[in-house]
Protein backbone atom coordinates (compact mmCIF):
# COMPACT_ATOMS: atom_id res chain seq x y z
CA UNK A 1 0.00 0.00 0.00
CA UNK A 2 1.23 3.21 -1.08
CA UNK A 3 -0.47 5.76 0.26
CA UNK A 4 -2.32 5.65 3.63
CA UNK A 5 -5.89 5.07 5.07
CA UNK A 6 -7.03 8.29 6.74
CA UNK A 7 -8.23 6.93 10.10
CA UNK A 8 -9.35 8.97 13.60
CA UNK A 9 -7.03 9.11 16.01
CA UNK A 10 -9.40 6.58 18.25
CA UNK A 11 -9.07 4.19 15.04
CA UNK A 12 -5.84 4.00 15.26
CA UNK A 13 -5.41 3.78 18.51
CA UNK A 14 -7.82 0.28 18.27
CA UNK A 15 -5.57 -0.53 15.41
CA UNK A 16 -2.05 -0.67 17.93
CA UNK A 17 -4.27 -2.46 20.59
CA UNK A 18 -5.13 -5.00 18.45
CA UNK A 19 -1.95 -5.30 17.27
CA UNK A 20 -0.28 -5.62 20.30
CA UNK A 21 -2.49 -8.65 21.49
CA UNK A 22 -1.54 -10.54 18.02
CA UNK A 23 2.21 -10.10 18.92
CA UNK A 24 1.83 -11.01 22.55
CA UNK A 25 -1.02 -13.16 23.22
CA UNK A 26 -2.02 -14.81 19.35
CA UNK A 27 1.75 -15.43 17.93
CA UNK A 28 3.29 -17.28 21.84
CA UNK A 29 -0.43 -19.28 21.59
CA UNK A 30 0.63 -20.02 18.00
CA UNK A 31 3.91 -21.24 18.91
CA UNK A 32 2.93 -23.15 21.90
CA UNK A 33 0.35 -24.94 19.39
CA UNK A 34 3.27 -25.95 16.78
CA UNK A 35 5.66 -27.05 20.00
CA UNK A 36 2.69 -29.37 21.16
CA UNK A 37 1.86 -30.74 17.23
CA UNK A 38 5.97 -31.54 16.52
CA UNK A 39 5.94 -33.57 19.99
CA UNK A 40 3.00 -35.85 18.96
CA UNK A 41 5.47 -37.44 16.16
CA UNK A 42 5.88 -37.65 11.87
CA UNK A 43 5.47 -34.21 11.04
CA UNK A 44 4.40 -35.43 7.38
CA UNK A 45 1.55 -37.56 8.76
CA UNK A 46 0.61 -34.59 11.60
CA UNK A 47 -2.58 -32.79 10.39
CA UNK A 48 -2.23 -30.86 14.08
CA UNK A 49 0.79 -29.27 13.07
CA UNK A 50 -0.43 -28.68 9.36
CA UNK A 51 -3.22 -26.90 11.08
CA UNK A 52 -1.25 -24.60 13.64
CA UNK A 53 1.31 -23.79 11.13
CA UNK A 54 -1.37 -23.20 8.60
CA UNK A 55 -2.73 -20.49 11.58
CA UNK A 56 0.64 -19.32 12.40
CA UNK A 57 0.68 -18.48 8.86
CA UNK A 58 -2.58 -16.35 8.43
CA UNK A 59 -1.74 -14.60 11.63
CA UNK A 60 1.76 -13.54 10.82
CA UNK A 61 0.00 -12.36 7.38
CA UNK A 62 -2.61 -9.93 9.61
CA UNK A 63 0.17 -8.64 12.10
CA UNK A 64 1.76 -7.62 8.67
CA UNK A 65 -0.94 -5.88 7.19
CA UNK A 66 -1.95 -4.39 10.47
CA UNK A 67 1.86 -3.15 11.09
CA UNK A 68 1.41 -1.54 7.47
CA UNK A 69 -1.97 0.05 7.76
CA UNK A 70 -0.56 2.12 11.28
CA UNK A 71 2.39 2.90 9.69
CA UNK A 72 1.08 4.22 6.28
CA UNK A 73 -1.82 5.73 8.53
CA UNK A 74 -3.11 9.14 8.00
CA UNK A 75 -5.19 10.97 11.36
CA UNK A 76 -7.62 12.92 11.02
CA UNK A 77 -8.52 15.93 12.38
CA UNK A 78 -11.67 15.45 13.94
CA UNK A 79 -11.98 19.33 15.14
CA UNK A 80 -11.21 20.69 11.44
CA UNK A 81 -14.37 18.40 9.99
CA UNK A 82 -16.62 20.48 7.83
CA UNK A 83 -20.12 20.04 6.47
CA UNK A 84 -20.22 22.05 3.52
CA UNK A 85 -19.05 19.37 1.24
CA UNK A 86 -19.01 15.33 1.98
CA UNK A 87 -16.05 14.03 4.04
CA UNK A 88 -14.15 11.73 5.75
CA UNK A 89 -16.03 11.58 8.97
CA UNK A 90 -19.38 13.19 7.83
CA UNK A 91 -22.81 11.48 8.36
CA UNK A 92 -24.38 11.66 5.32
CA UNK A 93 -28.19 11.24 4.65
CA UNK A 94 -29.20 10.05 0.80
CA UNK A 95 -32.08 9.57 -0.80
CA UNK A 96 -32.77 7.27 -3.52
CA UNK A 97 -34.61 8.82 -6.22
CA UNK A 98 -36.16 5.26 -7.49
CA UNK A 99 -37.11 4.20 -4.46
CA UNK A 100 -37.78 7.45 -2.33
CA UNK A 101 -36.15 5.56 0.67
CA UNK A 102 -33.37 7.58 2.92
CA UNK A 103 -30.00 5.71 3.69
CA UNK A 104 -27.79 7.29 6.17
CA UNK A 105 -24.23 6.64 7.19
CA UNK A 106 -20.67 8.18 7.65
CA UNK A 107 -17.72 7.98 5.54
CA UNK A 108 -14.70 6.50 6.78
CA UNK A 109 -11.18 4.79 5.75
CA UNK A 110 -11.60 1.96 4.38
CA UNK A 111 -10.16 0.24 7.80
CA UNK A 112 -13.34 1.40 9.27
CA UNK A 113 -15.46 0.60 7.63
CA UNK A 114 -18.50 -1.27 8.96
CA UNK A 115 -21.89 -1.76 7.31
CA UNK A 116 -23.91 -3.04 10.14
CA UNK A 117 -22.79 -0.26 12.04
CA UNK A 118 -23.55 2.17 9.21
CA UNK A 119 -19.56 3.30 8.35
CA UNK A 120 -19.04 3.34 4.31
CA UNK A 121 -15.41 3.39 3.12
CA UNK A 122 -14.98 6.24 1.02
CA UNK A 123 -13.63 4.14 -1.37
CA UNK A 124 -16.89 2.46 -2.34
CA UNK A 125 -18.72 3.31 -5.63
CA UNK A 126 -21.01 5.22 -3.38
CA UNK A 127 -18.87 6.83 -1.26
CA UNK A 128 -16.79 7.91 -4.11
CA UNK A 129 -19.80 9.54 -5.59
CA UNK A 130 -20.65 11.42 -2.46
CA UNK A 131 -17.04 12.60 -1.75
CA UNK A 132 -16.78 16.45 -2.22
CA UNK A 133 -20.29 17.18 -3.48
CA UNK A 134 -22.87 19.15 -1.22
CA UNK A 135 -26.16 19.42 0.30
CA UNK A 136 -29.14 19.09 -2.10
CA UNK A 137 -26.94 17.91 -5.20
CA UNK A 138 -27.77 14.86 -7.11
CA UNK A 139 -25.39 12.51 -7.63
CA UNK A 140 -25.00 8.85 -9.79
CA UNK A 141 -23.70 5.59 -8.89
CA UNK A 142 -22.76 2.89 -11.29
CA UNK A 143 -23.63 -0.01 -9.68
CA UNK A 144 -23.74 -3.80 -10.49
CA UNK A 145 -27.66 -3.27 -10.88
CA UNK A 146 -27.11 -0.07 -12.81
CA UNK A 147 -27.34 3.59 -12.50
CA UNK A 148 -28.46 4.66 -9.15
CA UNK A 149 -29.33 7.90 -8.14
CA UNK A 150 -28.95 10.32 -4.94
CA UNK A 151 -29.97 13.41 -3.33
CA UNK A 152 -27.68 14.21 -0.74
CA UNK A 153 -29.96 15.41 2.08
CA UNK A 154 -28.32 16.41 4.71
CA UNK A 155 -24.31 16.50 5.79
CA UNK A 156 -23.18 16.14 9.32
CA UNK A 157 -20.47 15.31 12.08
Amino acid sequence: MSKGQYVTAEHLEKLREELKYMITVERPACSKAIAEAREKGDLSENAEYDAAREAQGLLELRISKLQEVIANATVIDESKISIDKVGLLNKVTLKNLATGQNMVFTIVGESEANIAEGKLASTTPIGKAVMGHKKGETVEVQAPVGLLKFTIEDIAI
